[in-house]
């Protein structure tokens, strides 16, 4: 049975993105901006599915082996969690239908939905399937027990109901014909729409100032009796199977990881169903014959819309142009930075800390490129776990290594997804002679830590870069991170001591002082300070914790701010995905409050912070408060201490607390409640980005 003190993390990540399918629904959004966050509503969903609902389904054959094993019932989890989902299904799909097409149609975008009306696109998608399309299907009878058909994790088909018609059909009338075809048995075929190789909106010819546009989905059932000459077509309708993708390799501790992932990525194309998507529209003796011959259990099944995969919205076409997206914020240069010559200049005098993507990502990039071209630099040392396809750092690392510098890399080639690309990264960067080191066995290494050693005249001096998001130029314009640039001798030690060990995990790191690391002393320092803030809380004097993370799951941490809560401790949490903390609740944390912001770009920061008697302290890093983070990852958290630099993340947090436009309030039930107050309204992200702008106009000295 769950426990009652907090929420199930999966329902809890449902509500996060149902906050997300919200912002399609917000009239105040440009038309494109909301086709977007349906776009990511879907995507998110479809991972959910591959990922969660799959390890769930997994958890159920645990439980049927052995009852006692599981302190709760993942029958019932996955009961709620398709409840939760199919209300949440119900409302894409008249946010779709009943918003955003009929706004698209007041732009003058017309979005076919099903046969076209206008006999020029009659024609058009007629020419245009025999032309183009009809070449790349490959239309199969099913024969239930005989033939099995393999459905594609993710790829999206049309399922056919059919009859043959008998011989001499042509000369038959039409009574006649009726009465044999009455006679014959129903067959099933599927045809997989080939979105791998059309857009999956077909533009059609313009008319006036309008635009048209339909599914590729359309298309082909327009011209099914192309497809099945000497058939008759009774019904068709789309479906779709998400397949478990969890490689169920966290956990190892032995073996080839490499192998065992290579392995694994073959596996996850044909991994178990996690769920049997299917047109609501469809018969259910149609669902039934097919999920008994794609051998698919009851409760894998879901009904959903006419069209799956909406993640496709993301290449929806704007023909109108910029008018109907968002104003672009262009990142903003950082002028003290930009006065120097040489990046280790300004970073020597003192810690730099930037925050993205309101500011360039170029320094991160340009930080490595100059030590990869400085003759003064002699070793390179970076965490790798995401980084962007034709990456600028990973480019600047091997440039490193090719101009003689010693380079190593760490690469987690673990990360859900990205084991693929990061396994080719790992690759092309040995070539070019940099030394990677891949998982350690058992863990995850989730750390954004950089360290560039570099001869001086006083001898040897570190310079660093730790972040709070990934060394990835792309999501660095998408997300919102913090990286702070350093040289300061304690944090530069303790990260030689850091890739001493990952390079060499016999190897005992002297104690860390200055940076949080997980696996080391991140849980024991965070604790210490919960500690000190309940000790005030108790001696009657205020107590303060603020906290910004992406999740917060882990129970042990979860009771300890429930403690802070009942000691009087005031606590406020950002939390924009996942919380199984339960707010507000009498007694047991009727002193904590959280929000959640979802906007134009992903909050992704982790930032701790606490009162401490008015001289806050303030970590910020890779670690979300979850138990796999904290106990199963090598994390790290950095503390800010400039004066300047920690008031501007305390400032920033607060204006996020002050959002009464894209914030939510979550409820003890994680239910998201729009802010609303007698306020000037406060959509904190533009605050934010017009304060940096105006930061970078101003003049300062170097």
């Amino acid at each position: 049975m769950q426990d009652p003190r907090y929420f199930d993390r999966d329902l809890s990540w449902l509500s996060f993105n149902y906050r997300v399918l919200m912002e399609a629904q917000d009239p105040t959004l440009p038309l494109y901006e909301r086709i977007k966050f349906l776009a990511i509503y879907s995507s998110n969903m479809g991972e959910f599915f591959r990922v969660r609902v799959g390890y769930m389904q997994s958890l159920i054959k645990i439980k049927q082996k052995n009852p006692t094993k599981l302190k709760f019932d993942p029958d019932r989890v996955l009961e709620l969690i398709f409840q939760e989902v199919h209300r949440q299904q119900g409302i894409y799909r008249s946010t779709f239908l009943q918003q955003i097409i009929p706004e698209l149609h007041k732009h003058r975008v017309q979005l076919v939905l099903g046969e076209p009306e206008e006999e020029i696109h009659q024609n058009y998608i007629k020419q245009f399937f025999e032309e183009e399309v009809k070449a790349y299907l490959h239309p199969e009878l099913l024969q239930k027990e005989k033939i099995k058909t393999f459905l594609r994790e993710g790829a999206l088909y049309l399922a056919v109901r059919l009859r043959a018609k008998p011989p001499g059909y042509e000369e038959m009338s039409y009574i006649e014909l009726r009465r044999k075809l009455a006679k014959k048995k129903n067959e099933y075929a599927v045809i997989q729409i080939p979105t791998h190789y059309f857009p999956r909106f077909v533009e059609l010819p313009k008319i006036g100032d309008d635009y048209f546009y339909m599914f590729l989905d359309d298309v082909i059932k327009s011209n099914l009796s192309k497809i099945f000459p000497g058939y008759e077509v009774l019904c068709c309708h789309s479906l779709k199977l998400n397949r478990n993708a969890d490689l169920l390799i966290e956990d190892e501790f032995s073996g080839d990881l490499v192998e065992k992932i290579k392995k694994s990525l073959k596996k996850r194309r044909i991994g178990i169903p996690a769920r049997f998507l299917y047109d609501q529209d469809m018969p259910r003796s149609m669902v039934k014959y097919l999920r008994e011959t794609f051998q698919i259990r009851k409760r894998e099944e879901m009904s959903g819309g006419t069209y799956h995969s909406l993640k496709d919205l993301f290449g929806f076409p704007n023909p109108i142009g910029p008018s109907l997206e968002r104003m672009p914020t262009p990142p903003v240069r950082n002028k003290v930075l930009d006065g120097y010559n040489n990046i280790f200049e300004p970073i020597r005098e003192r810690n730099r800390l930037l925050h993205y993507p309101y500011e360039s990502y170029d320094y991160t990039i340009g930080f490595l490129n100059q030590a990869a071209a400085d003759p003064k630099v002699t070793e390179i040392y970076a965490t790798q776990y995401r980084v962007a396809s034709n990456s600028g750092i990973v480019a600047a690392l091997v440039r490193a290594a090719q101009n003689g510098k010693k380079v190593t890399v760490f690469v987690e080639i673990k990360a859900r997804f990205d084991e693929s690309s990061n396994l080719d990264s790992a690759r092309d960067m040995r070539e070019a002679g940099v030394k990677t080191v891949y998982s350690i066995p058992g863990l995850k290494v989730h750390a954004k830590v950089a360290l560039v050693l570099r001869q001086e005249a006083e001898g040897e001096r570190g310079y660093a870069f730790l972040s709070t998001g990934n060394f990835n130029e792309k999501t660095a314009r998408l997300y919102t991170d913090y990286g702070m640039f350093t040289s300061e001798n304690g944090i530069i030690s303790e990260l030689k001591e850091l890739f001493k060990h990952l390079q060499d995990q016999s190897y005992e790191p002297k104690p860390f002082k200055n940076i949080l690391v997980a696996q080391f002393n991140m849980r024991k320092v965070l604790y210490d300070r919960i500690n000190m803030e309940i000790e005030r809380a108790k001696r009657g004097e205020l107590g303060g914790i603020f906290i910004k993370v992406n999740n917060l799951e882990d129970k042990r941490m979860i009771e300890k701010l429930y403690e802070a809560s009942q000691a009087g401790v005031r606590i406020r949490m950002i939390v924009r995905g996942i919380c199984c903390l339960r707010p507000g609740i009498e007694g047991l944390s009727e002193n904590i409050h959280v929000i959640r912001i979802v906007d134009q770009f992903l909050e992704h920061p982790r930032i701790v912070t606490f009162l401490n008697g008015g001289d806050y302290e303030v970590f910020m890093g890779s670690a979300d408060l979850m138990k796999r983070n904290l106990s199963r990852r090598i994390e790290v958290f950095f503390p800010v201490k400039h004066p300047e630099d920690r008031d501007r993340v305390i400032l920033d947090m607060e204006t996020q607390w002050s959002d009464n436009v894209k914030a939510c309030r979550l409820d003890a039930n994680i239910t998201n409640h729009r802010i609303q107050n007698d306020f000037p309204p406060c959509r904190s992200q533009h605050v934010i980005y017009e304060r940096a702008v105006k930061d970078s106009q101003e003049s300062v000295e170097i």
